[in-house]
């Protein structure tokens, strides 16, 4: 049996969500995500949502690990998840979809599906 190719990667995968916080988990036992990141932050834990930089703290401390700038935030929000990774310093993709805003700082990069994602990620990995 193999594993996912997310757990053969020296990575640390963490998911920051806004919501209520019974509602986004069970969505994330649903899809099995769950059993496959190292921690999740969901704004309902605190009362706070995205892009506060609160938010992303729980979730690396969640996962064992601190903000670090060779990290990485991958969304389709452009304020809550690209807005907020740029925030707390993290590298950033946009999921492209919303409608992006005029005063937002663009993300490192834009991709049209979380599979385009993964490909910038592993690349960026292995350089």
């Amino acid at each position: 049996m193999g594993l996912p190719v997310c757990a053969r990667l020296p990575w640390t995968i963490g998911i920051v969500t806004n919501g209520a916080s019974d509602i986004q988990r069970a969505k994330l036992a649903a899809t099995g995500l769950t059993d496959l990141v190292d921690g999740v932050a969901v704004s309902g834990d605190l009362d706070i949502r995205k892009p506060d930089r609160r938010l992303f703290e729980l979730a690396a401390l969640r996962c064992g690990v601190s903000l670090a700038a060779d990290s990485w935030m991958v969304g389709d929000n452009p304020a809550g998840d690209i807005g907020g990774g740029h925030e707390v310093g993290l590298r950033t993709i946009w999921i492209r979809g919303r409608p992006w805003p005029e005063n937002l700082r663009a993300a490192q990069y834009v991709v049209d599906d979380v599979t385009d994602a993964i490909t910038i990620l592993l690349n960026e990995t292995w350089e």
